[in-house]
């Protein structure tokens, strides 16, 4: 049985709780010295990323060769779409290959959907455009579920999403996971910087907000999806929007500070990361391991009950 993963509304809160425990199952395993397990033996998945990336793409092969699956990536600059073969054909001829998965990061919004058209194998959305980025926030969620030890849910936490909404997929996918599961969720971004569909909670003052929350979310800079100047300049920027040394000291110990990355150094963190109590970015890429393994068992298992003894990671 194969399934894809497009979106988190796709998914619904019952996937999220599903792939969330699941995550858990996973995290033991990559506590082990050997962290290796058989789950997908004799499956393959595919990276085709048609976008730059470094944690997104590293942390699913990492994944995928620890459930022991083998691993293609595909090269864009050195394939044939630079002679003007279309995505459906490269899709396609890499799917004649034996493909059981593609994890796919394409700058247009949609793609991953029409992939999943045009092959039996699964789909994983690694970002589409500035539309959406499941696992990103599952990793996301997940991280706040085990800092916080908020297993049964997040109803009443308050969470803080700073910067640039508008061009931020991340924002979009994070946004609806932490819903998904009872947080209350206020957008903090200057109008400039906010999409045409506005969320129900949006304030373009973070002093007002910033002592109250549980969760600080920040958001980098796009400038590469930028045509026009949308803020004045950098530092008005930050001297609105970004966590000053001045805010962080206004921060509740307890709060968790995050950030997809990579991080503007000085631009959306003007501080040591390092030096507050409640970061917990490395963090989140470490989680995003465990939790794109059980994004791919999910995906690919022939039974996804975690309880099954054929199925499950053997734990000792």
């Amino acid at each position: 049985m194969t399934s894809s993963l497009l979106s988190i509304d796709e998914l619904g809160a019952d996937g999220v709780r599903r792939i969330l425990d699941l995550a858990d199952t996973m995290a033991e395993v990559n506590r082990r010295p050997n962290p290796k397990v058989p789950a997908l033996r004799g499956k393959t998945v595919c990276s085709v990323f048609f976008e730059d990336s470094t944690r997104t793409r590293l942390s699913f092969e990492t994944a995928a060769k620890r459930l022991s699956a083998d691993t293609m990536t595909f090269a864009v600059s050195q394939s044939s779409l630079s002679k003007g073969e279309s995505l459906k054909d490269t899709i396609e001829t890499i799917a004649a290959m034996g493909v059981d998965a593609f994890v796919i990061r394409h700058g247009s919004t949609g793609a991953p959907w029409l992939v999943e058209g045009w092959t039996n194998a699964a789909v994983v959305n690694a970002g589409d455009g500035w539309h959406a980025h499941p696992t990103q926030a599952l990793l996301d969620v997940y991280t706040v579920r085990t800092s916080l030890n908020r297993p049964d849910g997040f109803d009443g936490l308050r969470v803080a999403v700073v910067g640039d909404i508008k061009h931020s997929r991340v924002a979009r996918s994070t946004t609806a996971a932490f819903k998904a599961l009872g947080a209350d969720v206020t957008w903090v971004a200057p109008t400039t910087l906010l999409p045409p569909v506005v969320h129900e909670h949006v304030t373009d003052r973070l002093d007002d907000v910033i002592e109250d929350v549980d969760v600080l979310y920040l958001l980098r800079m796009q400038n590469e999806r930028m045509t026009e100047a949308l803020v004045p300049n950098l530092r008005e920027y930050t001297t609105r929007f970004g966590l000053t040394p001045e805010r962080a000291k206004r921060l509740s110990p307890q709060t968790l500070v995050m950030h997809p990355g990579p991080v503007n150094r000085g631009v959306e963190l003007a501080v040591d990361p390092s030096e507050l109590p409640g970061a917990v970015i490395n963090q989140q890429v470490t989680n995003g391991i465990s939790v794109r393994m059980a994004v791919l068992f999910d995906c690919l298992s022939a039974n996804p009950d975690p309880t099954s003894d054929l199925e499950r990671p053997e734990l000792p």
